[in-house]
């Protein structure tokens, strides 16, 4: 086993065992005192502080237990296929959700405690935000112990693939990639935003929801149609992407701004899902797994990487152009 894989191995174990500690006391709280709670417990709470909603014993021990161990699986799911960088993302995860479950369990338990009653519980609002303020304080400290085992950046070694360009020629390389399922979530949203928009005019929907929902429904469709297609454009005047169906907006760094590029292998486990993504490994605008064309400014630590078809051939124009240049 390689040096790079220990740590991640201990985190993923680690990452199991708290999952599955953490499961099975959020089911066992309610059953520690059960002889004191009346047979429904309060389990939501209005903004007052009066209960509004209630479960049986058996389900407010079951139903939290399983919301923590589905999105407890999810992160270590994602932490095992993107490797280093996602498993020292996942440690913030796992603890601020832990905790906060956790607590919210207890304080279940403790606002039915010698209730003879389910609407006799009451939530104070001190323990609530101590809970969330325990939860912040534990996604910290997850921070801080993911950054242990961030891998260290990697030493400068060559700049990537060099095209044989010729002296005198100019050559000019192009590369695309869309996502369907980011254009059909924006054409969807573009459809909803209308109907809000009709219904608005028409009096058919209250003013103060009407205009929040036509507000979310065209963020979302803007955003999804700006991340659904790119396309990039290598030249000696440096690199372009532009975004969406309009080729607009439009990100260019010249020529000289370029340090070095290259084709990397990128999934959206490693970068943290779909479209304009900022990771570790930088700014990523992902639209399939798969090769990126990487490329490094000057000045900067942080890459920009883009995921396009033949995206060796561009680094290699990129590398090409700057070596010209440099000579």
């Amino acid at each position: 086993m390689s040096e790079p894989a220990r740590p991640q191995h201990t985190t993923r174990r680690l990452g199991a065992a708290w999952a599955a500690g953490l499961t099975a006391l959020i089911a066992a709280l309610p059953w520690t005192a059960a002889g004191r709670l009346p047979d429904r417990l309060a389990t939501h709470w209005s903004g007052g502080g009066t209960p509004n909603g209630s479960m049986p014993l058996w389900a407010a021990s079951v139903v939290p237990a399983v919301l923590w161990a589905a999105l407890a699986a999810a992160v270590l799911l994602s932490a095992r296929r993107g490797g280093v960088l996602a498993a020292g993302r996942a440690a913030p995860a796992l603890l601020s959700g832990g905790v906060l479950l956790t607590g919210a369990q207890a304080s279940v338990v403790r606002a039915n405690v010698d209730r003879e009653d389910w609407q006799q519980a009451h939530q104070p609002v001190g323990w609530i935000l101590g809970v969330v303020a325990a939860a912040l304080l534990a996604g910290a400290v997850g921070v801080l112990l993911g950054r242990r085992h961030r891998p260290a950046a990697a030493p400068a070694g060559p700049a990537g693939p060099v095209l044989d360009l010729p002296e005198g020629e100019r050559l000019v390389w192009f590369s695309r990639a869309a996502n369907p399922w980011l254009l059909a979530l924006a054409a969807g949203f573009g459809l909803a935003a209308v109907a809000a928009a009709l219904a608005l005019l028409g009096g058919l929907a209250p003013a103060g929801p009407g205009w929040t929902l036509l507000a979310v429904f065209t963020v979302v469709a803007v955003a999804g149609a700006g991340c659904s297609s790119v396309r990039a454009r290598v030249s000696e005047r440096g690199l372009e992407v532009a975004f969406g169906p309009f080729g607009r907006p439009v990100r260019r760094w010249a020529a000289d701004e370029i340090e070095s590029a290259r084709a990397e292998h990128r999934t959206a486990a490693q970068v943290g899902g779909w479209g304009y993504r900022l990771s570790g490994l930088g700014t990523t605008v992902m639209l399939r797994g798969g090769e990126c064309l990487v490329v490094r400014i000057r000045g900067r630590a942080a890459e920009f990487a883009v995921s396009v078809d033949d995206a060796e051939r561009g680094a290699a124009l990129l590398n090409a152009l700057n070596s010209r240049r440099a000579h």
